[in-house]
């Protein structure tokens, strides 16, 4: 039988938790040569991906509260990317600052998804969600929004759980 790399969505996902804590400790050493943008965006995007395929195929298969909570994490990161995204490290003095805080919100979000036991990955490896079919959507499409970035920048992220509101 030939091997192949796919993976699981909650593997997938797990491995780009990894990937985004890392360029979040990138973005703290980085100096230089416009090195904080190009990290702040590559950490935008890989921002992007779990809530579109992931959270729909756990909807009314996981605890509906926490899932909902997710929703709104994600909408509170987004206004955050949207910030980061229209900044600049060298015209926008709190640009560290906002990913700083962009930082810990994942961080906090990374261990409520991850949590053993009640969090919603164990949720959803309980479920009876076919996670192997999630990983494969996931992955076409992480694919996808990765040749769009190249092609013109992260696209603008939506709010699902929230109204935009002028201050």
């Amino acid at each position: 039988m030939a091997e192949t790399n796919q993976q699981d969505a909650i593997a997938l996902l797990k491995e780009d938790h990894r990937r985004v804590e890392e360029l979040f400790a990138q973005f703290e050493k980085a100096r230089g040569d416009g090195r904080k943008e190009k990290l702040a965006k590559q950490i935008c995007l890989e921002l992007t991906v779990d809530e579109e395929i992931f959270y729909p195929a756990c909807e009314g298969k996981v605890d509906d509260d926490l899932l909902k909570e997710s929703f709104v994490e994600h909408d509170g990161a987004k206004i955050l990317i949207s910030e980061i995204e229209a900044g600049s490290g060298e015209t926008d003095e709190y640009f560290d600052s906002k990913v700083k805080v962009l930082q810990e919100q994942i961080e906090h979000h990374v261990e409520e998804e991850e949590k053993r036991g009640e969090g919603l990955f164990s949720q959803a490896r309980k479920a009876e969600i076919d996670l192997d079919e999630v990983g494969v959507r996931l992955a076409a499409r992480k694919s996808q929004l990765m040749t769009q970035f190249e092609a013109g920048g992260v696209p603008k992220p939506e709010l699902t759980t929230m109204t935009t509101a002028e201050v």
